[in-house]
């Protein structure tokens, strides 16, 4: 039988298309060619395609960074983007603190802004700097369904609303579904054990954030809980996949990639997990507008149920919303967590000052949720130290070291004259900014006790420098009137299940290993290595 590769180099054989009809030249070309040369042919057919990506709008006079020569191809300084990107920020920002710069991504430029820029431009509404357009742009909104959530902002209006005016009973039933499941994820053992800790907090975190999102009992629907943990993995690979191709083959590889089509599978599912939830709030709705004395749950699903349009309330549109949320929670907060763990490992030190913050509060308050008239919220708040931890983790290891990030939506000229065009991509080296020693004294030092200091240094100060508290000199939850709308939530979150992991167990890197794992980065993305685990066992003290 044939090869494949004999039949395409078979003059004769007239069924293969590509031949078929071809010019007696071009065939006895394509003949005497062998597979090595046509798949060489072919990557190199594709590089020079590549090249052809229009230029991304750019301020005028803003230098390309990152070249190492002048005619050097656009599509390998990408690539480097896509490997080295901390390193190209860097040197990016040493090198022009005070004017634009432009860093490429294979599928985009940015215009990186130096900082004196920062709160000019905070307030400039959504409708000229979309910072929804830039988010969902990044998770390939075309590809992966996401677009929608930026051009309906019901769902941000949503999280921003609920998760601040019912902060406290958030917390608290996040903190009934962690106990509810922490058996589940989280074994006893007596002595040393390897453990996935990442995926273990995944788990959790999903739980923790389900009430917000569809309330009880479907919170605890183990589909739900599977869909929010699958759908960011999903988006996540479909968007970085498709964001490396060039715009005219994107197509082709999205109607195979199987990635996308996981996302569509976890859409229908979730459409299929909220419909009776829909038809139960409806009901609710009818019987209270009738005058009867029932109460309707607060849930994110509610909400946007009772305060969106008819287009945005159809099915698979409030599903899609619903998922991403997942995909802002689950996500970061896990990442979080695993940071400030991975951060004690390496600095082993500085977890008896946060167990005996942790032993202070409960005698001085009782066990979290113990008394009625201190819910959860007010304890976790008493945590200072534990908060000055987090931010000083977020400083060294923040999920993003290009942020914020907004697409013009129309010419912007600030006071001094730099023209944004329309359409450019802007954003801020918020990670450089931060670790520059004229902003942190000797920002090479992992000191986790700085926002602790500093808040202590004057009455003044005392509730300025917490984690979850944007400002220009902390942007890990972005900053101006688009920063994370469910940062405090998320604060608390990683506060519970700190304070929980390090109360039950002692934990450490295994082999011996004293040093912590790099975090991993994608373009401007910062990702905890999924490989790291932990040995972990029971303290013995407690």
């Amino acid at each position: 039988m044939s090869s494949p590769w004999q039949l395409w180099n078979n003059p004769n054989n007239i069924s293969n298309p590509m031949l078929s009809g071809s010019p007696p030249h071009l065939q006895q070309l394509l003949s005497s060619l062998t597979a090595t040369q046509i798949s060489f042919i072919i990557v190199v057919g594709i590089m020079l395609l590549s090249l052809l990506r229009p230029e991304n709008p750019a301020i005028p006079g803003a230098p390309v960074h990152g070249r190492r020569w002048r005619w050097e191809p656009a599509l390998w300084l990408q690539s480097r983007f896509t490997f080295a990107a901390r390193d190209l920020v860097k040197s990016g920002y040493d090198k022009y603190k005070d004017r634009p710069f432009i860093l490429k991504r294979y599928d985009v430029d940015f215009n990186v802004l130096p900082h004196k820029y920062l709160d000019e431009l905070r307030l400039v509404p959504e409708t000229k700097l979309s910072g929804s357009r830039a988010q969902f742009e990044n998770i390939g909104g075309k590809w992966t369904g996401t677009a929608l959530a930026a051009d309906s902002h019901v769902h941000f209006r949503a999280v921003q609303i609920i998760s601040n005016s019912e902060l406290p009973r958030f917390i608290t039933l996040a903190g009934a579904e962690l106990d509810h499941a922490w058996g589940s994820h989280f074994s006893s053992p007596k002595d040393w054990q390897l453990f996935d800790i990442q995926l273990a907090l995944r788990n959790l975190v999903a739980r923790m954030a389900s009430p917000l999102l569809l309330g009880h009992p479907a919170c605890r629907d183990e589909r739900w809980l599977k869909l929010s943990v699958d759908y960011s993995i999903n988006v996540i690979t479909t968007a970085f996949t498709i964001r490396i191709l060039p715009t005219w083959a994107q197509p082709m590889i999205a109607a195979i990639l199987p990635a996308r089509h996981r996302v569509a599978k976890n859409i229908r599912l979730a459409c299929q997990i909220i419909q009776p939830l829909i038809e139960e709030h409806k009901a609710v709705s009818k019987r209270k507008a009738a005058g009867e004395n029932v109460d309707k749950e607060i849930t994110l699903l509610n909400w946007m149920l009772d305060n969106s349009t008819e287009e945005e309330n159809k099915i698979d549109k409030i599903a899609t919303r619903l998922a991403i949320q997942t995909l802002a929670s689950v996500h970061t907060t896990t990442t979080a967590v695993s940071n400030i763990i991975f951060d004690l490992c390496a600095h082993p030190e500085w977890v008896p000052v946060l167990r005996e913050e942790i032993k202070s509060v409960t005698e001085e308050l009782g066990p979290i949720g113990s008394k009625p008239e201190i819910c959860p919220k007010l304890w976790l708040q008493r945590l200072e130290k534990l908060d000055s931890f987090f931010v000083e983790s977020q400083r060294f290891t923040p999920p993003v070291i290009l942020g914020p990030q907004r697409v013009a939506m129309e010419p912007l000229t600030l006071k001094d004259g730099t023209y944004i065009p329309k359409g450019s991509r802007i954003c801020w080296a918020s990670q450089n900014h931060l670790n520059d020693p004229l902003v942190t004294s000797d920002p090479e030092k992992f000191d986790p006790m700085r926002s602790y200091i500093k808040r202590h240094s004057s009455p003044d100060e005392i509730n300025k420098h917490l984690a979850g508290q944007t400002s220009p000199d902390n942007m890990s939850f972005g900053y101006g009137k688009l920063a994370c709308p469910g940062r405090y939530y998320a604060v608390n979150q990683v506060k519970l299940l700190v304070t929980r992991l390090i109360t039950q167990y002692d934990f450490k890197f295994p082999d011996n290993v004293k040093s912590r794992p790099q975090n991993l980065g994608a373009d401007e993305f910062l990702f905890t290595d999924p490989r790291v685990k932990v040995m972990l066992k029971l303290r013995q003290d407690v």
